[in-house]
Parts: structure tokens; sequence; C-alpha cells
């Protein structure tokens, strides 16, 4: 189940009529506020509590220090102690339990087994699952604008003699909660 989660909302759920249509001079959708709290929380990007062990090794490939990071039952980011670049841990999970991993210096989202969501399956002959966590391939703009966060400090952006979209694209730092919005529709 997947939804745009709380933390999206800046502290305040959308108004239930920006989700109703009008039919027919008639309104659709949900009428009433907590019905629209209710149809939030059934769509939330969040772990399911299934008590069923996963055995799982978390094995970063990638040449950045790596946070991975649970999505709890509630749908919030719970980071877990960053992992080298070249190492892995095995870690005890469940089934239908989300993770996803970060830069842990840019916030940049990771990819593992080549998607940008992990979730365990079943064990097969006791074998754990492979979580192999790597870099996106990122376009050249993405790169750039890393490379330029990483030697100017965001106080000086606006002093760069660059194109003024570039200023707002650069004050638009990666964000785990952006994400799991976008995650959150794309599952839906």
């Amino acid at each position: 189940m997947v939804s745009v989660p709380r933390r999206a909302w800046a502290g305040r759920p959308p108004s239930a009529s920006s989700h109703l249509r009008v039919s027919g001079g008639r309104r659709v959708g949900p009428e009433m506020p907590q019905e629209l709290a209710a149809e939030q929380r059934g769509r939330l990007l969040r772990s399911l509590n299934t008590r069923e062990p996963a055995h799982v090794i978390f094995c970063n490939r990638s040449p950045r220090v790596v946070i991975p990071i649970w999505l709890d039952f509630e749908g919030q980011p719970q980071p877990y102690p960053v992992l080298q670049p070249g190492t892995g841990r095995r870690m005890y999970s469940y089934l239908e339990h989300l993770w996803l991993f970060r830069d842990a210096e840019t916030d940049d989202g990771l990819l593992v087994n080549q998607t940008e969501l992990f979730v365990p399956t079943r064990n097969v002959n006791g074998q754990p699952i492979f979580a192999n966590i790597t870099l996106p391939v990122f376009s050249l703009k993405e790169r750039c604008l890393q490379v330029v966060r990483s030697l100017v400090k965001p106080v000086d952006y606006r002093r760069l003699d660059i194109v003024r979209s570039l200023y707002e694209d650069l004050e638009d730092h990666p964000d785990i909660r952006k994400d799991l919005q976008r995650l959150s529709v794309e599952r839906s």
C-alpha cells in the first residue's frame, strides 16, 4: 500500500477539497476529513508487520558511504548504521519490510538490485537475499549539481555566474521525503 508520506505535507494534510472532483454537478471522493485521512493512511508507503523473517546481506558496491533506511510501520524513515564502500552487513529483516539506501554525505538516492526500493523476499534453502547497493546513472546535469554542491556553500550559490534556473536546481537538494512521495505516486 502506498501514499504520500505525512512529512511531505509540511505539517498539515492537503484539504479534502483538493481530492474532490465534480461529476455531473455532484462531488465525488472523500466527503469528510476523517475519510481523507483514512484514505491517505491506506496508501502510505510503509513496511508491513508480517513477522516472517528474511535473512539479508546488504552489499555496498558503490564508492560512497551508504545509510540503509528502513521505512517503519508508520512510513517514517529509520536510519541504520552506515556501510563503508565495498563492505557488507548481514541483516535480519522481515518480508514486506521496505528499505532505501542514501549517500551519507549528499543524501542522493542509491539503487539496490537496480531499483530504488528493496523488499526482502523468502529465503530459499536458508540462503540470504543479497541487496546490492550501487550508484544510479546520474544525468550530466545531476552530476554537475552534485559537484557544485560539494564545492560551494549554499549561501554562495546565488553569487555564481550561472543561469538563474540553476540557482533553484542547486537549492533543491536531494531529500528522502520528496523521493518517498514520488515512489508512493509511482507505486499507486
